[in-house]
């Protein structure tokens, strides 16, 4: 590790990965001063006000394994003590400012379209042209102002951000181009300046090739050097295609809402779901076996199947006591309950768990309904409850910690549900959090099962398993 610097390097920083998301790991640490994007290396760096907060911060990390949106990321100190001018230009793909951006979009969830990259550049300034293409690199376009001064200010003011909420980063350089020739105006490409171009060539189909719909024009503008293609977006189309909604562009009437459950699970789960999760179960009712019957009860099933996904309704079976039903919110919800606790040890009896042949649970005397309940997870953050599902391991994690809880309470608390091996209780965005490790997983599931949402102090605590494997 290098000397000890106010700059941080951090490695394995994904294009899912925003400016926002480093902000926030790294902000209860100190003020943070400058944040250097350096996507061609998936990495970044990030100066803190002075070198006792950079401290700080890998003093923390050293013992807690930092993770972005599922992805493990690893700090170090840099071997810079302080960004200079020549670091922050190195996130661009040129040095020198044009009047013609280069746009990358990341994490593509909803199709992008020309009028939406007019919506969300033109209020910068006069946008003359615009053209969409895919590469490896994924779907990208070229916007072209009037002015550079317009470019600029684009850049700087949207860099980073995203169109929608949770999905389509924008991640914007100057382009080397000196001008765009523009030969169609249709939902791919679009002069602004000449609004009597056809929309595509005469006797040619618009879903054929583009290889000639486009020319660059200065220097680096090698023929070739945009392999275009038609434009294709896949968003595991037999789950998500009913339920996705447009959401309003960035920095537009209509704001960020709260995601929906088809945008949290895409945010979630970018990358791929899964092994094993298909996303396109229907069934959401599932069927709980093998339980004790002498200690299990409803609402130690909820703690268990609530960190998979919102809870409708429970029902132990009256003739099998055994038996439970478990009705979740939509049947992604339940297949990753289904993934998860299937053969999961609790109260020494390994689970049985299985999509059930009832599609809802009926009302009744035995039914316990908590449609309502605000211990329901997924209402908010839905998003980052998704990143955490995941099988039940020998460690958990506590918040809603009361601000003044000692380490000692936290044990006496849990101690009773197996041997405790480790703990660390820990700060985070002024927020006392803890981290719990037990000789046994059977332990850990016992302990959140029967300790979720109990009162410690003046506080109800949340309990959810931990991917880390050492404090």
């Amino acid at each position: 590790m290098s000397d000890p610097s106010k700059v941080v390097h951090v490695r394995n920083v994904g294009h899912e990965i925003s400016e926002n998301d480093l902000l926030q790991l790294f902000q209860p640490f100190g003020v943070i001063t400058k944040l250097v994007m350096l996507r061609a290396k998936n990495q970044a760096l990030l100066q803190m006000q002075d070198v006792p907060s950079a401290v700080k911060a890998l003093q923390f990390y050293s013992n807690v394994q930092p993770s972005i949106r599922g992805r493990n990321v690893y700090v170090q100190f840099s071997s810079h003590q302080e960004l200079t001018t020549m670091d922050q230009n190195a996130q661009g793909r040129g040095d020198e400012p044009n009047r013609i951006l280069l746009v990358t979009i990341h994490h593509m969830l909803y199709p992008i379209t020309v009028d939406v990259l007019h919506q969300v550049f033109s209020p910068h300034g006069f946008v003359e042209k615009i053209v969409t293409f895919q590469k490896s690199a994924g779907f990208q376009a070229l916007i072209q102002y009037q002015v550079q001064q317009s470019s600029v200010s684009a850049r700087n003011s949207l860099q980073g951000r995203n169109i929608y909420d949770g999905c389509c980063q924008l991640d914007i350089q100057f382009s080397n181009l000196d001008e765009l020739q523009v030969n169609y105006n249709n939902e791919r490409s679009r002069d602004f300046t000449n609004p009597n171009l056809p929309s595509e060539q005469k006797g040619r189909s618009s879903q054929q090739g583009y290889g000639d719909m486009y020319s660059f024009q200065g220097s680096g503008a090698h023929p070739g050097a945009y392999c275009l293609s038609p434009y294709h977006i896949v968003v595991n189309a037999k789950y998500y295609s009913s339920l996705l909604t447009v959401i309003s562009p960035l920095g537009f009437p209509g704001g960020f809402p709260q995601m929906g459950n088809a945008e949290a699970i895409a945010a979630a789960f970018a990358g791929g779901l899964p092994p094993g999760i298909s996303g396109t179960n229907d069934r959401c009712t599932i069927l709980v076996s093998n339980l004790n019957s002498d200690r299990i009860n409803e609402d130690k099933l909820f703690n268990l199947c609530s960190l998979y996904g919102n809870i409708v309704s429970i029902k132990i079976l009256r003739n099998k006591p055994d038996h439970a039903l478990v009705q979740l919110g939509d049947g992604f919800q339940a297949e990753l309950a289904v993934h998860f606790l299937k053969g999961a040890m609790l109260f020494e009896k390994r689970l049985e768990v299985n999509f059930s042949k009832y599609p809802n649970i009926t009302t009744g005397p035995d039914t316990h309904d908590y449609s309502n309940s605000n211990l329901n997870r997924f209402n908010r953050n839905a998003a980052k409850n998704y990143r955490y599902c995941c099988s039940p391991t020998k460690m958990i994690h506590l918040s809603s910690l009361p601000q003044d809880v000692t380490e000692a309470e936290i044990i006496t608390h849990l101690e009773e549900h197996g041997p405790i091996i480790n703990s660390k209780l820990f700060e985070m965005n002024g927020k006392q959090q803890a981290l719990v490790l037990f000789e046994k997983e059977e332990q850990a599931t016992e302990a959140l099962v029967c300790k979720n949402a109990t009162s410690l102090g003046s506080s109800t605590i949340r309990i959810s398993f931990s991917q880390l494997q050492s404090i």
